[in-house]
């Protein structure tokens, strides 16, 4: 597990996740430490790394949505030698598992549609398969209450995080974050 992004989030729990590189500014001036880059291209990822490092907060890539790369171990090799992002966001076991071979940080993300994907998120977790999870939609306290009692890794509420007490929720049954792209959030 990656202490840097534990302590970041132990600072400020809320992470400015971000669609349009033209929301950047808006994350970079908010109290948010870590930022969750959500979609974008290869042609921009550097510059956008390297604003967010300058301002001394962390970015984590969603690299199933990122335009330019597969997600295979090539990309991961390539992202992590010539872009050095905090880590990787990704819904495939298969790309966490070759991030974490390469010594990437993987955030797993689990869409909670039934409960065979309630179990494949609980399985991932006991079994360490990454070094954080989110859990989406976030808006399901109960949820997240039982799968941070099983997990060793932080857990994040993302998706349809849209009022304080979605938040406030989230984090007071056991996600370690929570992943927002509604802006008002960013200063909570």
């Amino acid at each position: 597990m990656n202490q840097d992004f534990v302590e970041a989030l132990e600072r400020n729990p809320v992470i400015a996740a971000i669609f349009e590189s033209s929301d950047l500014e808006e994350a970079l001036s908010s109290p948010c430490e870590v930022i969750f880059l959500l979609s974008g291209n290869i042609c921009e990822l550097k510059e956008l790394i390297h604003r967010v490092h300058a301002a001394g907060k962390k970015m984590y890539i969603h690299i199933d949505l990122l335009e330019g790369v597969a997600n295979d171990r090539s990309a991961i090799q390539f992202l992590k030698t010539h872009f050095c992002p905090d880590g990787i966001i990704t819904t495939k076991a298969v790309v966490a598992k070759h991030a974490r071979e390469e010594g990437v940080f993987v955030i797993q993300r689990f869409f909670l549609l039934d409960s065979k994907s309630y179990e494949t998120a609980r399985k991932t977790v006991k079994n360490g398969d990454a070094d954080a999870i989110e859990i989406l939609p976030g808006i399901l306290p109960e949820i997240i209450h039982q799968i941070s009692q099983c997990s060793s890794v932080p857990v994040i509420a993302g998706g349809l995080i849209r009022t304080k007490k979605n938040a406030v929720d989230s984090l007071a049954m056991g996600a370690m974050g929570v992943s927002t792209s509604c802006k008002k959030l960013w200063n909570m």
